[in-house]
């Protein structure tokens, strides 16, 4: 059964990249990409796994994803920056961006940031997904 962002209710869309490759292949393309800026991964939450183990002990039986990671990480630069132009940006720290894949689609994306100083972080974000995508 396919949910869309809409019907999960989603506030504002994230930006999507179809990747054409394997969900292991998204994985390590993104994780290279991260590090590649010369940044640090603080957590992979491997969150569809736990989707999938507790999908029965809440009463379901629907599929989300048949794979998803989520990659937190930071840059001390750019969130310097942000911060200092608004110390309440700090509401969007650590930046995430995700690997998922749904049936046979495989898909690399991040949330949009608002305008003003974050459009430095969702520029940071595009960076690492575009050299991701064509790894």
């Amino acid at each position: 059964m396919f949910i869309s962002f809409a019907q999960m209710g989603a506030a504002q869309e994230p930006i999507l990249k179809a990747y054409d490759g394997s969900f292991d292949d998204a994985t390590f393309a993104v994780e290279s990409a991260i590090v590649g800026q010369g940044l640090v991964i603080d957590y992979v939450s491997h969150t569809g796994d736990m989707l999938a183990r507790t999908g029965r002990d809440v009463g379901s039986d629907v599929t989300i994803f048949d794979a998803l990671d989520i990659f937190l990480f930071c840059s001390a630069v750019v969130s310097r920056e942000v911060m200092e132009e608004d110390p309440m940006n700090l509401q969007h720290c650590p930046y995430s961006i995700f690997v998922a894949q749904r049936d046979e689609d495989v898909m690399i994306g991040y949330r949009q940031y608002p305008d003003g100083a974050m459009q430095k972080v969702q520029s940071l974000l595009e960076g690492i997904v575009a050299e991701a995508v064509d790894f």
